[in-house]
């Protein structure tokens, strides 16, 4: 079979040309024409249209490198791009992105039980190449692809260790949203293949789990009586507004009382002053609603007045 998906043939006993978008058996082949119709034709009832270059098929040698100035040379960009038959959106094409500044030496190998080679050459940098064309609907059908690269510059600059693609493509691969993709500027789905390995480091996924016993939180034992003005809690309260004393006289109250239940205390007193009642109705809020908290009352009128409560823990 001389013909590949996405060809441009023109019908030999008719006015007719269309590109090539489904490869039936040997000898037959399916062409899409204008009317996005696909018709079934011998290979042999069709002929190739000489000159039609789709973009991005154009080689390079390694001589022809062009020089990147020093400080713009880019190491990383090597991508996948995957991209819709501008003609007959039921092909997808396959190209290899080249949005870095070395040249890259790169082939594509399918396994389908046999191993094929579909493509070898130079990609320049800032370019790509098509390396390979499929029926989206046969997706499931589509072999094994195999790609390798080498990195190649006349510069002084070190070259990156080969890369080397395995993937056997799914259709979760195609579900997620399009991008942009790099040089070709076309909308399609994107894979970068010199993202550095995700590696999972076992020990640090055990410690992540088991923390070793000196790394443990030690909750520290709260006195009998615990002061919430917000002088004995902060320095710069001048500076604070009305909120965000509450908020710090809060959070030091619930940290105190969750102290107290770790340590079994069988009460504690929290002093929040008279004042407006703001703080003392929110405390009281709270413990009405926390299941260790057996009874709250206030505390030593004599002593404090209304300005402190006392909790009783179950």
């Amino acid at each position: 079979m001389k013909y590949k998906l996405g060809d441009f043939v023109r019908f030999v006993d008719e006015k007719m040309e269309g590109f090539i978008t489904r490869i039936i058996d040997e000898q037959m082949i399916g062409v899409t024409g204008e009317d996005d119709f696909e018709i079934p034709v011998p290979a042999s009832k069709v002929t190739l249209v000489h000159g039609y270059k789709p973009a991005g098929t154009e080689a390079q040698t390694a001589a022809d490198e062009p020089q990147a100035p020093q400080g713009e040379f880019k190491t990383k960009g090597v991508y996948l791009g995957v991209v819709a038959d501008a003609k007959a959106n039921s092909v997808v094409h396959f190209n290899l992105i080249n949005d870095t500044s070395f040249q890259l030496l790169a082939t594509l190998t399918t396994d389908k039980q046999v191993f094929k080679g579909e493509y070898a050459g130079i990609i320049a940098p800032n370019s790509a190449v098509k390396m390979y064309s499929g029926q989206l609907a046969d997706l499931q059908l589509w072999p094994k692809f195999l790609i390798n690269v080498l990195y190649y510059t006349t510069q002084n600059i070190e070259a990156p260790a080969p890369l080397s693609f395995i993937e056997k493509f799914k259709a979760k691969d195609f579900a997620g949203s399009k991008k942009n993709i790099p040089v070709l500027n076309q909308a399609g789905w994107l894979i970068q293949l010199d993202e550095p390995e995700f590696v999972i480091d076992p020990q640090k996924l055990k410690e992540s789990f088991f923390k070793p016993a000196e790394e443990k939180v030690v909750i520290d034992k709260p006195m009998r009586e615990v002061d919430l003005h917000i002088e004995k809690l902060r320095d710069d309260y001048q500076f604070l507004s009305s909120d965000e004393i509450l908020k710090v006289q809060m959070t030091y109250f619930n940290k105190a009382l969750d102290a107290a239940i770790v340590h079994q205390l069988s009460d504690i007193v929290f002093i929040h002053g008279a004042g407006n009642g703001i703080l003392r109705h929110e405390i009281h809020k709270t413990l009405s609603k926390h299941v260790k908290v057996q009874t709250f009352m206030d505390a030593l009128k004599e002593k404090f007045g209304y300005g402190a409560t006392r909790v009783v823990l179950k």
